[in-house]
C-alpha cells in the first residue's frame, strides 16, 4: 500500500512559510498575521509553484478555530465587560449596524444577492481580537481606561458574531431546503433552544465538574497529562456541541474556555495550551490565505478600495461619533477608532460558513480577504496617525497664574 505524506507536506510547508513571512512582517513593523496570510497565498492554488492540500489545511484550520475560541473564552472577563458596558454595549451594536449597512450597500452595488450582501457587510463589521490586543499591548494601553473600553467593545462584537454563527446556519439550511420566510422563525427558535440547553448544561454542570477535573489532573504533577486534559476538554466539548446540539465548534470551544475562565487553574490551562493554540491558529490563517486570489486587486480595484474604506474609515468614523455622543475624551474615541480599523479571524470564520453553505461567492470572500490583508497591514500606521491627530486636536488646558 502506497504511503501518503500529504499531511506532513502540508503541515511543514504551512509552518515554514508562515515562519518566514511572519518574521519578515514583524521586521517591517507589521502584524505577523500578514505574513501568515501571505504564506497561505503562496502555497494556494491561485499562485504558481507548490500547492498545498486545501482539504487537509482546512481540517487543521478547524482545530485552530477551536483552540483560538477556547483561548478567547479563557480570557473572557465578564467583570471587564460589565465595567464598561454603558459605552461598549450600545457603541458596539450601533457600530456593527452601521458597518453592516455600508457593506450591504457595497455588496448590492457589486451585484451580490440580498442575503450574501448582508453576510458580506456583517463580516466587515467585526475587528480582530489578535490585532487589537497586540496594538494595545505595544502601546502599553491594554490596562488603561481607553484600552478596557476597546476590549469591552470587541467582546460585544465577538459575542454578536458567536450568536450569528449559531443562527445563520439555521437560516441557510431552511433557505436551501426551499423553506419560506415563515419557516425560518421556528428553525431559529429550535436552534436557539438547543443552544440555550447546551449553555445551561455547561453553566450548571460544567462549572461544577470541569474545574474539579482539571484540579485533580494537576495534582498528578504531570505536565503532559494536564496539557492533554485541557486540549481534550476543549476539543471534546466543541465536538459534542456540534454533534449533539447542532452548534458550531467555535461556540462549544468558547463555552469550554468560559466555564474554566473563573476557576483557580485557568491561568495554568491557558499557559499550557498557548503554544499548541498558537501553532494551529497560524495554520488557520495560512488556510484562509490559500483561499485568496490576488488577481482581485487588479480586476476589482474599486470594490477593494470600497471595502478598505468601510473597514478603516466607515467603522472608525462611526465609533468616533458614538464615543463623542457619550461625552468621552477625544483620546478614547481615537483609540477605539484605530482599534476597530481592521478585520480578522471572526470575519474569516463567517466567510467560511457562507462559502461552505454556498451562499457566499468566491468574489465576496476575495474582497473580505483583500480588506483584511490591507487593513491589518495599515493598522499600525493608522493607529499612529490617529494618535498624532488626537494630540493636535486635544484642547490645551490653560495654566492658571500663581
Amino acid at each position: 500500500m502506497e504511503h501518503s505524506n500529504d499531511f506532513i507536506v502540508t503541515l511543514v510547508a504551512g509552518l515554514v512559510l508562515a515562519f518566514i513571512f511572519g518574521l519578515l512582517a514583524q521586521r517591517l513593523k507589521l502584524s505577523p498575521l500578514i505574513g501568515y496570510l501571505l504564506a497561505g497565498v503562496l502555497c494556494g492554488p491561485y499562485t504558481p509553484g507548490f500547492v498545498a492540500d486545501s482539504d487537509l489545511a482546512g481540517q487543521m484550520a478547524e482545530i485552530g478555530v477551536i483552540l483560538l475560541m477556547f483561548g478567547v473564552g479563557l480570557h473572557f472577563s465578564p467583570k471587564d465587560l460589565l465595567a464598561v458596558r454603558g459605552v461598549a454595549l450600545p457603541g458596539a451594536l450601533v457600530q456593527i449596524t452601521v458597518a453592516t449597512a455600508l457593506g450591504f450597500g457595497l455588496g448590492m452595488l457589486a451585484g451580490f444577492g440580498a442575503f450574501e450582501s448582508f453576510l458580506f457587510g456583517f463580516a466587515l463589521s467585526v475587528a480582530s481580537t489578535v490585532v487589537l490586543l497586540r496594538a494595545l499591548e505595544d502601546r502599553g494601553a491594554l490596562h488603561t481606561e481607553d484600552g478596557k473600553i476597546a476590549v469591552g467593545w470587541l467582546i460585544v462584537e465577538d459575542l454578536a458574531m458567536i450568536l450569528a454563527l449559531v443562527m445563520i446556519p439555521a437560516i441557510i439550511q431552511v433557505s436551501n431546503n426551499g423553506g419560506s420566510l415563515a419557516s425560518i422563525g421556528p428553525a431559529i427558535t429550535l436552534t436557539v433552544g438547543k443552544m440555550a440547553l447546551f449553555i445551561v448544561l455547561m453553566m450548571v454542570i460544567g462549572t461544577r465538574i470541569l474545574p474539579k477535573v482539571l484540579i485533580w489532573i494537576a495534582k498528578l504533577r504531570s505536565r503532559e497529562l494536564f496539557t492533554l486534559g485541557v486540549v481534550a476538554i476543549a476539543l471534546g466539548i466543541a465536538f459534542a456541541a456540534s454533534t449533539w446540539f447542532g452548534a458550531s465548534f467555535a461556540l462549544g470551544a468558547f463555552l469550554a474556555g468560559l466555564v474554566l475562565s473563573e476557576s483557580e487553574i485557568s491561568h495554568k490551562a491557558a499557559e499550557r495550551t498557548l503554544p499548541l493554540s498558537d501553532i494551529f491558529s497560524v495554520l488557520f490563517f495560512v488556510s484562509v490565505g490559500m483561499l485568496f486570489d490576488p488577481s482581485i486587486l487588479i480586476t476589482e480595484p474599486l470594490l477593494v478600495l470600497g471595502v478598505v474604506f468601510i473597514i478603516m474609515i466607515g467603522k472608525s468614523l462611526a465609533a468616533l461619533l458614538i464615543i463623542k455622543a457619550f461625552k468621552k475624551p477625544l483620546s478614547t474615541g481615537m483609540t477605539i477608532a484605530a482599534s476597530l480599523a481592521q478585520i480578522g479571524e471572526f470575519s474569516f470564520i463567517l466567510a467560511g460558513v457562507g462559502l461552505h453553505a454556498g451562499v457566499l461567492s468566491q468574489d465576496a470572500n476575495g474582497l473580505i480577504l483583500a480588506g483584511a490583508l490591507i487593513s491589518i497591514a495599515l493598522n499600525p500606521f493608522f493607529f499612529r496617525g490617529l494618535e498624532w491627530l488626537g494630540r493636535k486636536l486635544q484642547p490645551v488646558t490653560p495654566v492658571e497664574a500663581t
